[in-house]
């Protein structure tokens, strides 16, 4: 397989190890991610992935028994150093995640949350970033004459989209996912894939996916993964025609998964 030539990856991942407790989950993954492209983690249930995409923001602290060995860089930077603005490093890696969660606040409200936080206070800031975020989010059109309403009014596809939108006013480097279509009927899924292609001119994305003909679909870029180790990395069209490694070719051929 030609390997992914990554001259200024957004994010480094070096030597990685991820415990629970004395349970170790990711044991010494190596893997950098190109600017502006998507890419998939696949694997089976349990293998690790999800507990990678949550690495990269620190998503993990909130696990008193967790532990990190490695390094994650951002733009060169260790996010791990005890120096780092946890606040500031979510900001520029955001997260969608599987299940949509809209606050109980209206479409407004949630679009400008991560603004508000920052300390933003200008209306007319908030205006503009609204309608952006949400026409980035393909949901303007849908929901710019109900701004005020509560989101929990929308539809489960909606609510997404609205976690989208929440996600990239705040104008990240990074949009990580975890699953985000795994809850969602098959129009609004294909929506959410659609959407991701169009958000890849502006952003790094990674998705986490359990359905391999998404991570086909929608990456440029795909990583298999397998009992806390990453077992194969490559450009997506090549690792699901000609993959390198046999444990690869079984999981997508569905020899096991």
């Amino acid at each position: 397989m030609t390997p992914i030539k990554i001259e200024n990856p957004v994010i480094e991942v070096e030597d990685l190890r991820f415990y629970y407790g004395d349970s170790r989950a990711i044991h010494g993954v190596d893997i950098a991610f190109p600017e502006k492209q998507v890419t998939a983690l696949i694997g089976p249930s349990g293998c690790g992935k999800s507990t990678l995409l949550r690495c990269f923001n620190r998503m993990n602290d909130l696990i008193d028994i967790s532990r990190v060995e490695g390094k994650v860089l951002l733009d060169g930077q260790d996010i791990y150093d005890k120096n780092t603005d946890i606040i500031e490093l979510r900001r520029q890696v955001g997260m969608v995640f599987q299940k949509s969660n809209p606050f109980p606040k209206s479409i407004y409200e949630n679009v400008i949350y991560g603004l508000r936080i920052a300390g933003e206070k200008d209306k007319s800031f908030f205006d503009e970033r609204v309608e952006t975020s949400l026409k980035g989010a393909a949901l303007w059109d849908e929901v710019k004459d109900r701004l005020h309403d509560s989101a929990l009014g929308l539809s489960g596809g909606q609510m997404q989209r609205l976690c989208i939108a929440r996600a990239i006013a705040v104008n990240p480097k990074v949009i990580l996912m975890d699953e985000p279509c795994s809850a969602l009927d098959p129009k609004s899924t294909a929506r959410v894939e659609e959407l991701i292609g169009e958000l890849r001119e502006n952003f790094t994305i990674i998705i986490v996916t359990h359905n391999m003909q998404q991570a086909a679909r929608v990456s440029d870029n795909t990583a298999f993964l397998f009992e806390g180790n990453l077992i194969e990395y490559g450009l997506t069209e090549q690792l699901f025609v000609k993959p390198q490694n046999k444990q690869t070719e079984d999981y997508i051929t569905g020899r096991f998964g």
